[in-house]
């Protein structure tokens, strides 16, 4: 945008602060139709009220915050075994796909172009062609989304999610082995990596739009069902859900640039753990999340 480059602010950081106007353009859209399209009863409903006040009194301001978070934690105790082991995959999942979020256009910068920071216009390049390999990581994301109905209907959602996950597992090894290859290369530092190069790095991040759409959109049908069945409040128990997303993306990045500087640098490190975590949790899911509907309601205790 032509207002965004100042004395202060280079090409880079014009095209960075773009993007976040871009991004406040699109929320405030989205969020606009969000609220006009989702039809909700309020929770201060006839209905609603009335159970309300025949199960518990009124309470204050303070206390009815510590109901609420007496209640978030308080439904771990209604979970079956197969929702804590949805929670457990998602964690695993998360750890995987964490250092891709962070280091994507990093690593296509520095171990594919050879580039550093900062430092002459091979890592600019690299950054630019991983912004590439987002764009067609983001259609085929669409298009899995499109299908993935039909998918979980033919194979059940469990299994389609572990199928992703190794899917996913497989193309960090494959990041893993362009990395070593690149590495004993002799472009690296003075010429652009050679085209099949960019072209293995491009359809890896292609594949990855098929992993990614099955983690939008699974973890959160599989525990919404089960929930249902339990006869909790499904937006409470998504909270827990979104906790099971938020406390390994906590850990990954707070671990992984000491991580990846105890061997050396790189985003190599990083990488490894997000293919061996993405590995064991498509695993469990193909193994341990039954295919079978969910039980029928019941009234809890």
């Amino acid at each position: 945008l032509p207002l965004t480059m100042t004395a202060a602010c280079g090409v880079d950081c014009a095209n960075l602060k773009s993007a976040f106007f871009l991004d406040v353009i699109f929320i405030a859209v989205t969020t606009y139709v969000s609220v006009l399209a989702a039809k909700e009863v309020p929770l201060g409903s006839v209905e609603m009220s009335t159970a309300s006040h025949e199960e518990r009194p009124e309470h204050s301001g303070g206390n009815a915050e510590e109901a609420f978070l007496w209640e978030l934690f308080g439904t771990f105790r209604y979970f079956s075994g197969t929702i804590w082991i949805i929670l457990f995959v998602t964690a695993l999942n998360w750890i995987g796909w964490f250092p891709f979020l962070l280091f994507d256009t990093d690593w296509m910068g520095r171990e594919i172009y050879g580039g550093q920071p900062n430092e002459g216009a091979n890592y600019n390049s690299g950054v630019r062609m991983g912004a590439v390999g987002l764009m067609l990581n983001s259609v085929v994301l669409g298009i899995t989304s499109v299908l993935m109905e039909k998918l979980c209907s033919k194979w059940g959602a469990g299994f389609i999610w572990g199928v992703s996950n190794i899917v996913m597992a497989l193309c960090f090894l494959s990041m893993l082995i362009l990395s070593y290859v690149t590495d004993h290369m002799d472009y690296i530092g003075h010429d652009l990596p050679p085209a099949g190069i960019m072209i293995a790095a491009l359809l890896i991040f292609s594949i990855l739009g098929f992993p990614l759409a099955v983690t939008y959109s699974v973890p959160y049908a599989l525990i919404s069902t089960r929930i249902e069945s339990l006869g909790l409040g499904q937006g409470l128990s998504m909270g827990v859900l979104n906790l099971a997303i938020v406390i390994p993306q906590v850990v990954v990045s707070m671990g992984s640039g000491p991580w990846d500087e105890l061997f050396g640098g790189g985003n190599s490190p990083a990488f490894a753990v997000a293919g061996v975590a993405s590995l064991t949790s498509g695993l469990i899911a193909i193994l341990a999340i039954p295919r079978s509907s969910p039980q029928k309601i019941r009234a809890l205790p």
